[in-house]
């Protein structure tokens, strides 16, 4: 079982990550954005997760465990879920609430980008938590997204539709 954070007003308790999916309650994530030239690093979801699977969504997004901070939680994540690291930078914070089927996304996550390292290999990724990956221009993932909304998860779709300027900006910024 694995406890994460709610971000809810009265104080942080741990909750299990399914629980909170399921009883819509607020809670703490991340999401990292790794770019190499102008493209971005997307993942589609491993077939045999319980939310969201084969569904295309940006490189890592998670949730930190108990009293975890989420600058760690993404470094582990990282290498968890693709198999390797890279240094991470916070560039901001996003607050959304969404359902997907019976499952509620009620997150306030933390942003993170990285600069990715031509010497990686991307296919060394762990096939239970992920299924494939992609290198896409952020216009190439905006069209995409407009041509095969359904193949997308709900919260890359929130970030891409009402945050693509500030995801931009800050991998546009030096390594």
């Amino acid at each position: 079982m694995t406890a994460i954070d709610p971000a809810v007003t009265g104080g942080l308790y741990a909750i299990d990550k399914l629980q909170a999916h399921l009883a819509n309650v607020r809670h703490l994530a991340i999401s990292i954005f790794v770019v190499s030239g102008s493209s971005l690093l997307i993942q589609r979801r491993a077939s045999t997760k319980y939310h969201s699977a084969n569904l295309w969504a940006n490189t890592v997004c998670s949730h930190p465990r108990w009293q975890e901070t989420p600058e760690h939680c993404a470094q582990r994540r990282l290498q968890e879920e693709l198999g390797w690291t890279v240094p991470l930078k916070p560039f901001g914070q996003i607050d959304y609430a969404a359902q997907v089927g019976e499952l509620y996304e009620n997150e306030q996550v933390h942003c993170f980008w990285g600069r990715f390292d031509e010497s990686i290999d991307t296919a060394n990724f762990n096939t239970r938590e992920v299924g494939a990956v992609n290198w896409l221009t952020i216009p190439e993932i905006l069209q995409q997204m407009d041509q095969q909304p359904q193949t997308f998860t709900e919260w890359f779709k929130i970030y891409m539709t009402n945050h693509h300027e500030m995801i931009s900006t800050a991998l546009q910024q030096p390594g």
